[in-house]
């Protein structure tokens, strides 16, 4: 039997309140989608968090468009901003004093895979990350 990709988006105003409406609404899909593994809800909704909070404190896009797709492999969260923010997005590591800049270490760390899709200034960036379902030690999704 094969199964499809199932997908759902929704957009957001870039401001800070967007994270937890995004966390929420993802909740709901994953809710619908039947996935089960708490460990698993945990890991896309800090991947989500981190990678809206990227688009809203780093460009001045008008609009975020996050897109969920979850197939029997895996779920993929991507985070399409405007893309006027400067420079790729990449991981950073900072001193231990410094309270902010770790968000895409924590996406590499809890992610199968995550990169970067860049159409160009004020056309779209789309950051992506995955979740394997079926990978030793990760997150398993019914």
């Amino acid at each position: 039997m094969c199964v499809a990709e199932v997908c759902v988006s929704f957009a957001l105003a870039p401001r800070p309140g967007s994270v937890a409406q995004a966390r929420r609404l993802m909740r709901v899909r994953l809710g619908e989608w039947a996935v089960r593994d708490d460990d698993a809800c945990d890991a896309a909704a800090l991947i989500l968090s981190e990678l809206v909070t990227n688009a809203v404190v780093h460009t001045a896009s008008r609009r975020i468009i996050c897109e969920l797709c979850a197939d029997p492999e895996k779920l993929r969260i991507a985070v399409r901003d405007e893309g006027c923010g400067s420079g790729v997005p990449r991981p950073v590591h900072r001193g231990a004093d410094e309270e902010h800049g770790r968000g895409l270490l924590l996406v590499d760390a809890v992610s199968s895979a995550w990169g970067v899709h860049d159409a160009g200034p004020g056309i779209g960036r789309t950051v992506w990350a995955e979740l394997r379902r079926t990978a030793a030690g990760a997150p398993e999704f019914a």
